[in-house]
């Protein structure tokens, strides 16, 4: 549970209908696996004491009178079982009978959560044998001893005050208005399901895509635990399609047919990252719920969830394609109103032959299409200096040509020395102001045509380099509008490689994977043997760790020790963990003490949930300390 991970499992336990003492052994043969697998809240399906399938038989006094001894039976067996265990029950309770979730925990029942939507409709008849919960929960006696009784009971845990669960059974969450909306707005981050949801064609994706969009609309963790074989088979099958969900995202989801318990983690940290920020998720103005204490362990939880190493790639490939030409559009269409608001049918990029300028252009040409406007609109400037190899130089000049823009072609190496002379610098010191005076001049030449032709200059800067402030201030850090500002390093080359990939033009397709080949370097340095000598990543390090990195520190808001953890984990067999480490206290420093590079940018489109403009998502002072992130960052040397 350290770092607000807390792992949890849903169990379908094998049963037989009305078979009291069976299922009863199965559902502790469950508990202990459960608790043996480290699984802190276990939820369990809709009348598994009994079975959903017992029809009339649930108006038979035996039937009942067994499954009342056999709750307490498992109550006891849950003694000494670190975790909170959620069971349905039927239980006749003041001269009614209810469909409950019983929850257990350190050998006691805790409270009986009742159901508050009966469906009585197709094949479902809920309402010949149940009672509808009472609106509001209750105390009761109970077996000698007052136990809360109802809805929306919350159960918090007395060690971590992140981990509040509540349950729901079945019904509850198709219905309009579920009894989890309340319990989150109090406070509930966990919402279990007992749920007895019968298959039929096509319902599992509809199932994935209620649980996942209340997981995603209450901004929490979900547990949805069905019935599965077993069940009678008289006119419905139960497949025991469970489902684990957070925010969104299902994070397991089980074989359907087959019964047994699924696992995950739920960061519970990541969920009140995501309420913290997210100003239309309203806190009860007055609590009115019932809260119950519960005891569980903190310790580490082994992760065995999906942390993906480039959290700002999908995984899939046509999940990737459809984003790359989400992003590609959006950023044209952001470029294309600047370029309407200006009456401007020109536009300038300073061309390179690498990654950021290569999709700057490619996007400008996008932008033009849209416009209708002829692409020799787009002056695409190489500007060769001291850096500058043959095969950038050459990928620029082709790539320009067979995009259609208008090549220019203006050597600065005679303008930065003039200028180095002016200011007294040797040209042998290839210092920080030898690079930067190229950059500068790029920069000033780039806005000098724009003059003339009356033009934008069109930024080329990547969010990645942003955020380490790996830019010139004043040089490549400026432009009239920054079509790449918030598009990460990692995602810029799936970018042009989409672009490639779907380009019909041979020569380009060929130009472009050169391009995607090539180091990333900014080429201020003199080549070596008329390679490039300057490698980036070889200075300021991987660009996917500093985009994992950024992601989990910006969207979520975590500490470097839960940051350094998870790169740990998603890295695993690519990186040491020492060079996770250095690199993590770069980005730190470089992160903070850069920001005032970051508090200028020139406008450009969020294409993200992570952005660093200082007008939207990320309003810091830049003169922020780093100390206490590095403070946390040293608690785990």
């Amino acid at each position: 549970m350290r770092d607000g991970f807390v792992k949890v499992a849903a169990a379908t336990p094998d049963i037989r209908v009305a078979d009291v003492a069976y299922n009863t052994e199965q559902i502790c043969a469950l508990m202990d696996e459960t608790a043996e697998a480290g699984a802190k809240v276990v939820a369990f399906p809709e009348l598994c004491v009994t079975g959903y399938t017992c029809g009339d038989l649930f108006a038979q006094d035996v039937l009942l009178r067994d499954a009342r001894a056999a709750l307490l039976k498992i109550a006891e067996h849950s003694r000494g079982k670190d975790a909170l265990f959620f069971v349905g029950v039927p239980l006749f309770i003041d001269g009614e009978l209810y469909n409950t979730a019983a929850a257990l925990n350190g050998g006691r029942i805790l409270g009986l959560t009742t159901k508050s939507f009966l469906p009585n409709y197709g094949e479902f008849y809920e309402m010949r044998h149940f009672c509808p919960g009472p609106k509001k929960a209750r105390e009761i006696l109970f077996e000698g001893g007052k136990i809360p009784f109802g809805p929306q009971i919350l159960f918090a845990a007395s060690s971590m005050e992140a981990l509040v669960v509540s349950a729901e059974i079945c019904e509850d969450v198709w219905s309009p208005v579920p009894p989890s909306i309340e319990a989150a707005r109090e406070g509930a981050t966990l919402i279990v399901n007992c749920s007895a949801s019968d298959e039929t064609i096509g319902k599992d994706s509809y199932r994935r895509s209620l649980i996942g969009g209340q997981s995603a609309r209450l901004i929490c963790g979900y547990i949805y635990a069905n019935a599965g074989e077993g069940e009678s088979t008289t006119d419905l099958v139960f497949a025991g399609h469970n489902l684990i969900a957070e925010n969104g995202t299902i994070l397991k989801a089980s074989r359907r047919f087959v019964n047994g318990a699924i696992y995950s983690e739920i960061d519970l940290m990541r969920l009140l990252s995501e309420r913290r920020k997210n100003t239309t998720f309203k806190a009860a103005a007055e609590p009115a719920l019932c809260r119950v204490p519960f005891d569980v362990q903190i310790e580490d939880t082994k992760l065995t969830r999906d942390i993906s190493s480039r959290p700002f790639v999908p995984d899939g490939e046509k999940e990737r394609a459809g984003r790359c030409e989400e992003i590609l559009t959006i950023q044209a269409m952001g470029l294309k109103k600047r370029l309407c608001h200006t009456h401007t049918k020109n536009a300038v990029v300073g061309i390179s032959g690498g990654l950021d300028s290569t999709l700057a252009l490619l996007v400008s040409a996008k932008a033009f299409d849209m416009l209708g406007l002829d692409r020799k609109g787009i002056t695409a400037v190489t500007m060769p200096c001291f850096g500058t190899t043959d095969r950038t130089y050459q990928n620029a000049c082709k790539m320009s040509v067979k995009l259609g823009a208008s090549l220019r072609e203006i050597p600065i190496a005679e303008s930065v020395k003039r200028h180095f002379e002016d200011i007294g610098h040797d040209m042998e010191d290839h210092s920080v102001t030898f690079e930067n005076a190229q950059a500068r001049e790029r920069t000033q030449v780039l806005m000098d045509v724009a003059n003339q032709n009356g033009g934008l200059v069109i930024g080329t800067g990547d969010m990645s380099e942003l955020a380490l402030g790996w830019a010139t201030y004043n040089g490549d850090h400026m432009s009239m509008y920054g079509v790449n500002g918030s598009v990460p390093k990692t995602l810029v080359r799936h970018l042009v490689h989409y672009y490639a990939d779907t380009c019909k033009d041979e020569e380009l397709r060929a130009v472009l994977y050169d391009v995607l080949d090539t180091p990333v370097s900014p080429e201020l340095l003199p080549p070596k043997d008329g390679k490039i000598a300057q490698k980036t990543e070889d200075l300021v390090g991987p660009y996917e760790l500093h985009d994992f990195f950024l992601y989990y520190l910006l969207r979520f808001g975590y500490e470097p020790a839960k940051i350094y953890r998870l790169a740990r984990y998603a890295f695993a067999g690519e990186y040491e963990d020492d060079t996770i480490y250095r690199w993590l206290e770069t980005f730190l420093r470089r992160f903070f003490s850069q920001q005032f590079k970051r508090s200028c940018l020139p406008d450009g489109p969020k294409v993200g949930t992570v952005a660093l403009s200082p007008r939207g998502d990320l309003r810091m002072p830049s003169d922020a300390c780093a100390a206490t992130w590095l403070k946390d960052l040293e608690s785990v040397r």
